[in-house]
């Protein structure tokens, strides 16, 4: 809860992915310019200003005004709860640095101090540890991993050579049947993928790879068997599975760390969500209605 309040603009880092293939477009959910009707706002008798809320509320992509209004207004609510109780405690804090240079402002440290002063958490024994990887076998389990080769026939989706894409492919599909052993020759010839030159090999590939298209026709396909045509934002694919390496169990030692950490940080944005519910059921809030309560006693 608190990474919305203290973290709610980081940034994210492109992912690379392979020359034939993309995973969907994210929607577009950019905050609607309607006007909303919005209360005057106080935490404690210290009032929210609406140009704050107005700027915030750009952090808060909703389907609604609404929706934006409440969630950006929430944030700054809870911020300034939080930077309250520093105040009222006498927080020190130094401002940190992080690995790419920024510094994060005061008000950020004296949140950050807080949190880790007041919030406290347990750290998980082995034999937690060790329950938690016995109940969750399967999310310890390696990837499948898939050697194939594939045709494209490029071609874009709102366009006409689309549909003379899909029936080039179902003709090759028809000559493969009765030759398969001709799939790299004709890749060679036919394909518009840069895979081309290797007989249309794609390596081993794995999940995230490539579209969802083209991973869900993989896991379908048996070694030696070429698919139907496969759609995809790039074209009409044919793919054959040469091999499939599944998935193993990984020993509790390889996931150790992995699951030590996933707990802390489980535990730790639990017992967040209960300090910041406390004070916010002790506080005297106007405006807006936030969920909190008025004991430590929160399940």
């Amino acid at each position: 809860m608190t990474a919305l309040v203290i973290n709610h603009a980081a940034s994210r880092s492109p992912s690379s992915e392979h020359s034939h293939e993309h995973r969907p477009a994210v929607p577009d959910t950019a905050p609607s310019r309607e006007r909303v009707a919005m209360p005057p706002v106080t935490v404690n008798g210290v009032a929210i200003s609406r140009k704050a809320i107005a700027a915030e509320v750009q952090n808060f992509p909703a389907r609604n005004p609404g929706e934006g209004w409440r969630a950006a207004t929430s944030a700054l609510v809870i911020r300034e709860l939080l930077l309250q109780e520093a105040k009222r405690l006498d927080i020190l804090a130094e401002q940190q640095t992080d690995q790419d240079g920024r510094r994060e402002t005061v008000e950020d440290a004296l949140v950050r101090a807080l949190i880790e002063r007041e919030v406290r958490v347990p750290t998980a024994d082995e034999e937690m540890l060790h329950r938690f990887y016995e109940n969750n076998l399967r999310r310890f389990v390696s990837s499948p991993l898939y050697e194939a080769d594939h045709i494209l026939i490029a071609a874009r989706r709102d366009d006409e050579g689309f549909v003379i894409a899909r029936e080039k492919a179902l003709s090759l599909r028809s000559m493969l049947k009765t030759a398969p052993k001709r799939f790299a020759a004709l890749a060679q010839d036919c394909s518009d993928c840069p895979s081309a030159a290797l007989g249309g090999s794609l390596g081993q590939i794995g999940p995230g790879d490539t579209t969802q298209e083209f991973e869900a026709a993989l896991a379908n396909l048996v070694p030696g068997e070429i698919s139907l045509p496969v759609e995809t934002r790039y074209g009409v694919h044919l793919i054959r599975l040469t091999r499939r390496i599944d998935g193993r169990q990984l020993p509790f030692e390889d996931v150790r760390e992995r699951i030590a950490a996933y707990l802390t940080e489980h535990v730790h944005r639990q017992a967040t969500a209960q300090y910041v519910s406390l004070l916010v059921g002790q506080a005297d809030i106007r405006g807006i209605e936030i969920d909190g309560s008025p004991s430590p006693l929160v399940q």
